[in-house]
C-alpha cells in the first residue's frame, strides 16, 4: 500500500467520500454526514488528508484530521478532529484504518495538537472497536451531531 497526502477535493478523495456517505446513509437511513467540511480545513499544518492506494493505484482507504480549538460546539484548545475514516469493503481486514489512524495521530502531534477527537455512531461497531483498541476513550459530545442519540464521541491524548 502507498499512503499519500491529497487535498480533500482531490478526485479520489471525492470518490471515497461519496462511498462513505452512501454507507452512512445505508446504516443510518438518512442522507449521510451533514458536517460542513471544506478542503482548506485539511491543509498542513492545520490538517492532513491521506489516501491509501493499492498496488494497482486504486484508492482503497482514506482519513484526515483538521484543527479544532475551543468553540461553542464543544471542542477544546489543541484538538485535532479525525474525519472521514473509510476503507472500501474489498480492502477491509488489512489493517489500513489502523495505519492511517497512526499516521494522522503522528502528524497532528507534530503540528502541535494535544488531543485527537472523533465522532462516530452506534451503528458503526467496527469503528468503535478500532478506536477503543487504539486507546480512544469516550468523552463529552462535541460537533455537529452532539445532540443526536446515536452519536458517540471519543478522545485520545496525543
Amino acid at each position: 500500500m502507498n499512503f499519500r497526502p491529497v487535498t480533500f477535493d482531490h478526485p479520489d478523495a471525492v470518490k471515497l467520500n461519496d462511498q462513505v456517505q452512501a454507507e452512512y446513509a445505508e446504516r443510518y437511513g438518512d442522507g449521510g454526514d451533514a458536517t460542513h467540511l471544506d478542503a482548506r480545513m485539511f491543509v498542513p499544518p492545520f490538517g492532513l488528508y491521506l489516501i491509501a492506494y493499492d498496488e494497482r493505484e486504486r484508492p482503497v482507504a482514506t482519513g484526515g484530521w483538521r484543527t479544532q480549538d475551543e468553540n461553542d460546539e464543544g471542542y477544546a484548545d489543541g484538538d485535532a478532529e479525525l474525519k472521514r475514516m473509510y476503507v472500501v469493503p474489498e480492502a477491509r481486514g488489512l489493517g489500513l484504518a489502523r495505519r492511517i489512524l497512526a499516521a494522522l495521530e503522528e502528524d497532528a502531534r507534530a503540528a502541535g495538537r494535544t488531543r485527537m477527537v472523533l465522532e462516530t455512531g452506534s451503528k458503526q461497531p467496527e469503528a468503535v472497536a478500532l478506536y477503543a483498541s487504539s486507546g480512544y476513550e469516550p468523552c463529552a459530545k462535541f460537533g455537529y451531531y452532539r445532540f443526536h442519540e446515536l452519536s458517540l464521541c471519543y478522545a485520545k491524548a496525543l
